[in-house]
């Protein structure tokens, strides 16, 4: 008899136990009623994943138990069904004049009311955007389970990453391996997942169900993609990316042991990943927050155009409001090119001229700056005026402002605190510049959202980028071009690249150790930076954790 399987590739709620457990039991009851007698949900799908230090909440750790018996009991009538969820469990316990943690991230089998199995994560990452070690201490056990006559060994997340989690469940007499996950999207890591996945199932001669997470929480986004491999390590299904589905697999006993079929999802370029993680990452950083609608400055520029398209893309137009906020440096191109992809895209456009304001400011420290020559003081004026506009229309009218700055510019500094750094999310601050123009090429190639074809005017992404805070500026009068700053940030950022190893692949040295000093004196702006969307394996946020006072150099 084949066992059916439900994958539950839900999009959670931090924190909202109640509406968590309420998609799980409606995921549990559907998948039942189409014949699904196993269903998994994704890691610590209680709770949602990261909940970060509300896991060191007592009451944080109750409301997850009150929800898992809700879960047990609400499902009673399921006769057969088994459904595994994920929750934190246990707590801290002083011993003396220390603290001990005892606190365990663990997936628990329901059925019919009770807790058939639970078992405990055992590998606990601690790397890139994980803590786990700061709230969570190692499981020890395994878990086999019997459905319709399959043993299931289950496993959490980082525990298919290595050898011994694995093969206990095979020893203990696991016929499949299920895997729940809440794994962080950056670019490339599907592919890295299904490789380390595949190996794992060779490894231990077991095909392999991998249940993932999808979604955005704060900085990061969960991408689903669930998938379902062969015990030869050979895709048998793949659910779709970006989007809640509840994923069919059918596991089959055969003379060579247990077979899994499925339905195969396309396998996708990087642009429409990297793009689809933008659009989710806003859209629920916006939806799960409560703000009721988005607001930027349109400049003219390349970056502001994407954000836009992105925004819309996510939203909806009418929940988008872009405003042109010109100089007296703002060229006639920049207006022509705003109006037209505001009109292209149908959001409501309007324009705010910050010349008053900017010579009330000259006049109000004529005394103070004479004799000086302009600077960047002036340029950054520009800057912070528009920025105190945004967030006035955000306080009156509850909008909230999404930034246009890209990664390039967060790690040189090229930014203005209190000016286009002012606002509440920063939806490109982890792509680079050079990506910023491939994802512009790519979006107005493709419309995966039926918002608009051809959004972005060719004349913004061909015309050099400029800040337009002084005559005939571009950015390149500051910073190296942005193909080689691209590569050595990198090197240097991405990478841990030394100065040295950099040059020795060819760069120059001088611009080298001008990028190096930049990324090293420019920590003190990114800290003050809104949160954004992290989309490569390491990102300002946190993953990046340097010093502001210090005096090491590279």
């Amino acid at each position: 008899m084949a066992l059916h399987i439900c994958i539950a590739q839900l999009n959670l709620v931090v924190g909202d136990m109640p509406g968590n457990a309420q998609k799980i039991i409606d995921a549990a009851r559907h998948a039942y009623a189409q014949g699904a007698r196993l269903v998994l949900t994704p890691e610590l799908s209680i709770c949602g994943y990261p909940a970060e230090d509300l896991f060191l909440r007592p009451a944080f750790i109750a409301a997850c138990d009150d929800a898992v018996k809700t879960v047990a009991r609400e499902l009673a009538g399921l006769e057969g069904l088994h459904v595994v969820v994920g929750h934190p469990v246990g707590g801290d316990v002083r011993s003396k004049s220390v603290q001990v943690q005892r606190r365990l991230n663990m997936a628990s089998v329901l059925k019919e009311g009770r807790v058939l199995e639970s078992y405990a994560k055992r590998e606990l990452p601690n790397y890139q955007v994980f803590d786990e070690r700061r709230y969570f201490t190692p499981g020890r056990g395994t878990c086999v389970f019997d459905v319709e006559g399959i043993n299931v060994g289950l496993l959490i997340c980082e525990d298919a990453w290595f050898d011994e989690p694995a093969a206990l469940a095979r020893e203990a007499g696991a016929e499949i391996l299920v895997v729940v996950n809440a794994s962080p999207f950056h670019v490339g890591k599907g592919g890295e997942r299904v490789a380390r996945m595949a190996d794992r199932a060779r490894a231990v001669n077991l095909p392999l169900v991998y249940a993932h997470l999808v979604g955005g929480q704060d900085e990061v986004v969960f991408d689903g993609g669930s998938f379902a491999l062969a015990a030869d390590g050979e895709l048998a299904g793949r659910a779709p990316s970006f989007r809640e589905t509840l994923f069919d697999v059918t596991a089959d006993r055969t003379a060579g042991g247990v077979t899994l079929a499925s339905t195969l999802a396309m396998a996708r370029e990087p642009e429409a990943d990297l793009w689809d993680a933008l659009v989710l990452g806003v859209r629920d950083y916006i939806g799960k927050n409560g703000f009721p609608s988005v607001l930027l400055g349109l400049s003219g520029g390349i970056d502001s155009a994407l954000v836009l398209a992105i925004a819309v893309d996510a939203l909806g137009k009418d929940k988008v409001r872009a405003v042109m906020m010109p100089s007296p440096y703002t060229a006639d191109i920049s207006w022509i090119d705003a109006r037209d992809m505001a009109a292209r895209l149908g959001v409501r456009y309007d324009e705010i001229s910050i010349v008053p304001q900017f010579e009330a400011f000259k006049a109000a420290l004529a005394g103070e700056f004479r004799g000086l020559p302009e600077d960047a003081t002036e340029e950054n004026i520009q800057a912070r005026i528009r920025g105190v506009l945004l967030m006035a229309l955000s306080n009156k009218f509850g909008s909230i402002v999404l930034t246009t700055g890209n990664k390039s510019e967060m790690a040189t500094g090229y930014c203005t605190l209190y000016g286009d750094m002012a606002g509440g999310f920063a939806v490109i601050k982890d792509v680079l510049k050079t990506s910023v123009f491939r994802l512009a090429r790519w979006r107005n190639a493709n419309d995966p959202y039926g918002t608009g074809a051809n959004p972005i005017p060719e004349r913004i992404i061909t015309r050099p980028p400029s800040a337009e805070l002084r005559p005939d500026q571009t950015d390149q009068d500051s910073l190296p071009p942005y193909d080689v700053l691209d590569a050595i940030l990198a090197r240097y950022m991405e990478d841990d690249q030394g100065v040295d190893e950099i040059v020795a692949e060819g760069f120059d040295r001088a611009v080298v150790e001008r990028v190096a000093r930049l990324v090293r004196i420019n920590e003190y702006k990114r800290r003050q930076a809104p949160v954004g969307i992290r989309v490569s394996h390491r990102g300002f946020g946190k993953d990046w954790r340097y010093p502001i006072t210090g005096k090491f150099r590279a």
